[in-house]
Parts: C-alpha cells; structure tokens; sequence
C-alpha cells in the first residue's frame, strides 16, 4: 500500500498534477502562464540552434579520404545490425533506399525542425502538455546523439572515433533549457536521456558496430587514436547527472523563490484594492518593518465628499440596490479624484476621505484637489444626466477642503494597521463639509486654502463667490469661505 502511495505521488509529480504548495488557483495560474513563455523562448532557442548548427555543419571541411557523404540510410543500416533484423524481411527496405539520398545531418536537422516548428506552435498556443515535453527532451537527445553517431562515417573512422566529439558538450545546453521552465522534473528528465543517450553510443563502441572498439587503459593512447578509455565515458556519464543534479537543485530553491515572488506580487495586488496605491507602494518599498505609531509631517489639502440624504433613501431601497448606488456613486467620484493626484484615505460609508500630498508629497496639493473637486462635480452632474434619463432622481453630493499640516502614518493595534492622515485640516474638512447645507451649496472651500490653490497654478473654471466670517459648527473662530460648486 505504502510503495503504491508513493508511485502515486510520483507519478503525479512527473505529470504536474500534484498541488504545488496549496497555492491558491490564480498564483498558479500566473506561475503557468510564465512557463507558457518559457516555452517559447525554448522553442526559438532550438530553431537558432538548429540554424546555427547546421551553418556550422555545413562549412566543415571534409576529412581527407572520406569515402562518401553520410546518409539516412546509414541509421537503418545501424538499427537493423543492432537488432539483427532484415529491412526486407519487415517491409523497410523501400524506405530506406529512399533515406540513402538525404544526407544524414541535414535529414536529421530537417526532421527536428519541424519537430520544433510544431513545438512552437503548440507553445503559441498553450497546448504543450507534459508528455510532449518529455517527448521534446527525448528528441532534443535523440537529434544530438544521430549527430555524434554520424561522425566517425563522415571522416571515415571508427565509431570509437565520434566519442571525442566535441558536440557532447550540446548535452548541457539542451539540459539547461529545461532550466527555464523552473520545473527540476524536466532537468532532470533531460538529464536523464542525455547520460542514457551517451550510454548508447558507447555500447555501439563496444558492440563492434562501426570497427573495432580497441579498449584501452592508456590516457596518452586514447586521445592520440581512435582508442576507447571505458573511464573517460563513465566519467561524462557522471558529469551529465551531477550537473543535471545540481541544476534541478537550484532550479527546486529557485522555484520556491518564484512562487514566493508571484504570490506577493499577486497579494500587492489585491492590496492596491483595498489601499490607496500610493500607500501600497509604499509598504512594499519599506526597508523596515511597519510599526503602529510611525508618522511623518505633511502639509496636505483633504478633500471629503458626501451622498446627500443616502441615510433615509437606503431604508427604503432594497440590500443589492443600496450597494450598486454606492458603487455607482464611488465608480464615478474615485477616478476622478485620483486622475488629480490624490489618494483615498477610507470609505465612510457614503463618505470618502482624500488627501493630496501625504502619501506623495507635492507642492501642488492644494491645487491638486481643487481641480478633483471641479473633475467631481462634473462627473456627479453627467451621472444625474444618466439617472434622468432612466427615470430616477438625481444625486446631490456635498464636498469641501482644508488644508494644513497632518500627520501621516500607521495606527492600529499591531496586528491590524492602517495608514491615515490625523490632523486638524481633516476635522475641519469635515465639518465644512456638513457646513455645506447651512449654506445652501454643494461645495466649500476655505479661503485660505483657495487662495493657496490659486498660488500653486490652480485656475479656476468661473469666478468663484466669497464668504466671510461665516460661523461653522466646531470651529471657534469665523472662516471666510470660497463657494465651489453653488
């Protein structure tokens, strides 16, 4: 029970179906449309390598007393002696009288073109399932191992001869690009088929296909001829699976690290939506650890907006239409304070609280919100076209700012912290924003903020009617006010 359990878990590991971490669906998701790309670039990877290959192919120069070019018809040769079979016998001779004039290389070249175009398009369309991915590290093997094997025919030696080649080295190569798609199983799996390939030509050697394999126990004699030193091709064997070792060690570490990476960033994300963006890069740039009770100094203008009379309409509206009028309200106001520059501190209710200049300080916060607040009434007042339109009654939505010096930090318990601004410019907001229906207006302003607006380039739409020393609930002396929406 235990052993089938764990053929189990490894079968499942090799497939890609078992759970990675517990994570949840759309990190893995984007993990997955990450590799998507890696395979791609996997794909062009081969086809210029295959471009490369065969220039560089092509341009060598042919060994002096070659006999003749090498033929596709020198692999079914190869098979049928290994296998002790008659082509004949099986129906293969016709086919390979027609491989006898494809030139071996090229033959194989084209083959694993095609291969790979086919691979790539599949890549295009995220369709490459596991098993083609062995398949492709199988042929990525199989096409450098007929490649080697075709040397000794081509300069007219041994076979002991191909296992000098220098083109081994393309074993590493095909193992390191499985590296791309930060999944060990694929390095490994190539890895594998590259140690197991090297086997196979090594056995043919020994088989005494291809001349006399001339075993020999003498290094000087073994790179001077075509001698074969079983030692050195044990020891590329090993040195193929202890790369391939290592590098599904790393590509294992650097997995968890991409995992990691992802579901932050995702986690940032989801924090950009219930923070302001400013606030959210903010806590992720953060060299130190957030602390409640951390502030800065800003010199900021707030901004508050209000659904009038939202109180008494949503005890006669159903749940779901409460909610979608709130979100009608926030979808058209929210833009259009953040298109200024400035930030929503929280949602209260059928409230919001803005600020300009704290999470990013500006010289133009006053201004900034200034011009939120006219884009505001411009969009409530297309919003009262669209409700007009449908039947329904229109919105009236209160706003007013003040500006001053806040503080700007985090507050809460330790465990659960908010950033926000505290400071009398907030409170004073907010009670001109209530002042708002004593004076029979949609919008205030106090002038000392207005006039500070207009000295940092603010222009505003229409003459704008003052107010002075008008009484407000809260504030002990008279405020000389600026009207901005009547």
């Amino acid at each position: 029970m235990a052993a089938a359990m764990r053929l189990g878990r490894l079968r499942r590991w090799l497939m890609g179906d078992a759970p990675d971490d517990g994570l949840p669906a759309r990190v893995l998701d984007t993990i997955r449309a990450q590799q998507d790309r890696s395979e791609i670039m996997v794909s062009v990877a081969q086809l210029l390598a295959i471009g490369f290959f065969a220039t560089l192919y092509g341009a060598a120069p042919m060994a002096q007393g070659q006999i003749q070019p090498v033929t596709l018809a020198a692999a079914f040769d190869l098979v049928a002696g290994l296998l002790g079979i008659d082509l004949a016998h099986v129906g293969l001779a016709g086919l390979r009288d027609a491989a006898d004039h494809v030139e071996f290389v090229f033959g194989v070249l084209g083959i694993y073109a095609v291969v790979t175009l086919l691979r790539l398009i599949l890549a295009l369309r995220r369709r490459l399932t596991p098993w083609m991915l062995y398949a492709s590290a199988i042929s990525d093997m199989a096409l450098l191992m007929a490649v080697i094997w075709s040397f000794h025919l081509k300069y007219a030696q041994t076979a002991a001869f191909y296992l000098k080649a220098p083109t081994f080295m393309y074993v590493f190569i095909f193992i390191a690009l499985r590296a791309l798609r930060f999944e060990a199983r694929y390095v490994l799996f190539a890895g594998a088929m590259g140690a197991l390939g090297w086997a196979i030509l090594l056995l043919i050697v020994l088989s005494g296909h291809g001349g006399p394999p001339n075993v020999t126990h003498d290094y000087t004699e073994y790179l001077t001829s075509n001698a074969t030193l079983i030692g050195a091709e044990v020891d590329k064997i090993v040195a193929v699976l202890l790369v391939t070792s290592i590098l599904a060690l790393a590509i294992t570490r650097a997995r968890r690290l991409l995992v990691r990476a992802v579901a932050e960033r995702i986690a940032a994300q989801d924090l950009s939506r219930f923070l302001a963006p400013e606030v959210a890069d903010r806590i992720r740039r953060s060299e130190l650890r957030i602390a409640a009770g951390e502030g800065e100094l800003r010199d900021v203008t707030i901004l508050t907006t209000d659904l009038r009379a939202f109180s008494g309409l949503s005890a006669t509206m159903a749940p779901d239409s409460v909610v979608k009028l709130l979100q009608d309200y926030q979808a058209r106001v929210c833009p259009a304070i953040r298109a200024a520059g400035g930030s929503i501190d929280k949602y209260l209710g059928d409230g919001i609280l803005s600020s300009f200049g704290a999470a990013q300080p500006s010289g133009t916060d006053a201004a900034d919100a200034l011009r939120a607040a006219d884009a505001v009434a411009a969009a409530v007042a297309a919003w009262n076209a669209e409700r007009t339109g449908q039947g329904l009654p229109p919105m009236r939505v209160g706003m007013a700012l003040a500006s001053g010096r806040v503080i700007f930090g985090a507050v809460g318990d330790g465990d659960r912290l908010e950033y926000t601004v505290i400071g009398d410019a907030v409170n004073r907001a907010a009670k001109l924003e209530k002042h708002t229906k004593a004076e029979n207006v949609r919008a205030l302003c106090d002038a000392a903020t207005y006039d500070r607006a207009v000295s940092q380039g603010y222009v505003p739409p229409a003459v704008r009617e003052r107010r002075a020393a008008r009484q407000v609930d809260g504030v002990a002396a008279p405020v000389d006010l600026v009207v901005i929406t009547p």
